[in-house]
This record gives structure tokens, sequence and C-alpha cells, in this order.
């Protein structure tokens, strides 16, 4: 009911199923369409490799509503790119979730098909939606530039009905303020939110006071918008402060030649982690360092840039379409020691 009402689902909409039935039942939009007598579409078996079938589908059967991660979007972008006529979506919705949605890749799809792509956030645990970034809180529409709107849709967007947030300290539980700068863990609760872990002893310390601990760290500004900074766990912790790896990542995906890009907390013998920038490129171009500070400059301090830039082909992934960083973490692990051990054997 609530997806229903902040992304506006009616009988007029045809969905594609991207996400799988098994990834927290589609993210709900599979009975939200039920519920509402919208038209779905199945398309079977796909690869995000190759998501030019899920593309020619959306022009055939006319499509106004689907979801999927940045993992999947990117590609499509990138093969509607290849289009001499650009595909009409001016009447499509596409959820982005998983990982926060690169603004290029937003940008790309309004300005070539018409398409919305909306930040939305959820997990298993709160079956699953929470926040939706769509409509623009009235009170920001006079004061922000359009460049500012553009970034603002970046966060995870404001709370949906009959949900409670919390943000707190997570070492105490106490809240911590929300001004939109202080980072805190996301707690969460509400009528479809977990309130315990079936048969699961030991993951009480899983809820404050009956709120579910989301272990993403996150702020809240005077507005309502919510923001991941990162995944508690993800945080590269360098001398005592930390780095968001999502905003690293999404200011490298800005870069024109740049496809995909994830960074990583490498262990450092004096800083204790430094990041680390796997990228891929498009066509296999080459960017260099300076390239990717100059990019960096208006928004990060330079100790927050990354030490190293690897390209590869591909960036392994999870199940669900997001960079799979301890895979990452462990194949680099010892990276910065080596190069520390290099230059003190030199």
């Amino acid at each position: 009911m609530a997806e229903a009402a902040l992304v506006g689902v009616n009988s007029q909409d045809c969905l594609l199923v991207i996400v799988p039935m098994f990834h927290g039942q589609s993210w709900g939009l599979v009975h939200t369409a039920v519920m509402m007598g919208a038209k779905l579409i199945f398309p079977g078996r796909y690869t995000a490799e190759d998501t030019s079938p899920l593309v020619d589908l959306m022009i055939e059967e006319k499509v106004t509503l689907s979801a999927g991660s940045p993992a999947i979007f990117l590609p499509m972008l990138h093969y509607i790119r290849t289009f001499e006529k650009k595909p009409d979506f001016s009447r499509a919705r596409f959820l982005s979730g998983a990982t926060e949605p690169p603004v290029s890749m937003m940008k790309g799809f309004k300005e070539l098909t018409g398409a919305e792509i909306i930040h939305a956030y959820g997990a298993t645990e709160t079956t699953p939606l929470v926040t939706v970034n769509y409509h623009l809180n009235p009170q920001l529409q006079n004061k922000l530039t359009e460049e500012e709107k553009w970034d603002l849709r970046r966060k995870q967007g404001l709370q949906a009905p009959g949900i409670d947030f919390k943000l707190c300290n997570p070492d105490t539980g106490e809240e911590v303020s929300r001004d939109g700068k202080t980072v805190g863990e996301i707690c969460v609760r509400g009528p479809w939110i977990t309130g315990s872990y079936h048969n699961a002893p030991g993951t009480e310390n899983g809820f404050w006071d009956g709120y579910w601990r989301s272990g993403d760290a996150g702020t809240i500004d005077e507005y309502g918008y919510v923001k991941i900074v990162d995944r508690i766990k993800d945080v590269i912790k360098s001398g005592g402060e930390w780095i968001s790896s999502i905003d690293l990542e999404n200011a490298l995906m800005g870069h024109p030649d740049v496809l995909e890009a994830a960074v990583v907390g490498i262990p450092h013998t004096k800083w204790q982690e430094r990041p680390l920038a796997l990228v891929v490129t498009k066509n296999n171009k080459t960017v260099s360092k300076e390239e990717f500070e100059n990019l960096l400059y208006d928004h990060f301090a330079k100790w927050q840039f990354p030490d190293q830039y690897i390209f590869v082909n591909e960036i392994p992934k999870t199940s669900v379409g997001k960079f799979n960083k301890k895979e990452i973490v462990k194949k680099y692990v010892h990276l910065y020691q080596d190069l520390i051990d290099e230059v003190t054997a030199e």
C-alpha cells in the first residue's frame, strides 16, 4: 500500500519484473502491481552482461514501471546510447536500489528516454520498502539549483508512511542529531519491519527498543531525507576519520569514460586503512590518476582520495548486484603493505 501511494502505481501501469522473486519478493512491486491491477511482464532469465533483451521488452510492452540495481541499469543505458532513435520512456518510473545510483546514470535515462530513476531503500528485514526519493519536498523547490536537486536525488529519500526512524550511535544506541552531517546507524520499526529473528539465538543485539538495526551508517537532514553513507562494515577508517566508499564511487563514476568503480578500505600500517579504487572503463579507455583527482577535488579532502586506482575488466558482485567488497578486500588485502615493503627495500 505504501509503495502504491509513494510511486503512484495504478491499473494503467505495466511492470517489468527485473528483481528476482527471491530478493525481497521483487522488492514488493509484484504484490503492489497485483493489488492495483497493473499489467505484469516476467522476462525470464537474463544476465547483467547482456541487458538488451530487457530494454527491447520495455519498448515492445510499453513498460512504465520497473526496479533494479545500478549494475543492471548502467548496461541498459549503455545499450540505449547505441540507438539512433531513442525509446520513449517518459511515463516510466524505475526504482533503483542495492546501492546509490550515480547522478550520471539518472541524468542519462532522463535526457535520453524521459524515464525517472527513483532511489529507494529497504532490506529483506523491512519487507522491503522504507524510503523513496521521488517527489521533492516542496520547501526545497525554490531553494535548490537544478544541479543541487540532482545531487539530492542520490539520497535514499523520505520515509514511507507508517515507518519510524531513529539515528543512533552504533556503540551506545543513543540518538544523534538529524542535521544532515552527523553519522549514525539507521534503525527502523513499523508494521512491516521485522521485530526478531526466528530461532536465531545471539541475534538479540540486532534490535534496540523494538527498532531493527540496519547496519547502515547514514545521516538524516532537517527535511527528513535519509542518506546512507556506507555499510558500517564498509566505511573506510583512515587515521581516526571515516571515508564514505559510496560517495567516492559515485564521484568516480561521474567521469565520462568510467563504467563502474568500487572503493574499499585496505589495511595500512600507518593509517589503519586507505582507500583503493577498482575501475572499469568504457571500451578499455585509459584515465589518469590526475584526471580522477581533478574530479574529486571539489567534494573531498585530498587525504580522502584513493591511494591506488586499479583498472579491471569487471568488478566482482554479489547475487543482488552489489559490489562484493569482501572478495575485493581479500584479493588486495596486502597491497599497501607490499608497496611499503618495496619502498623500504629501495
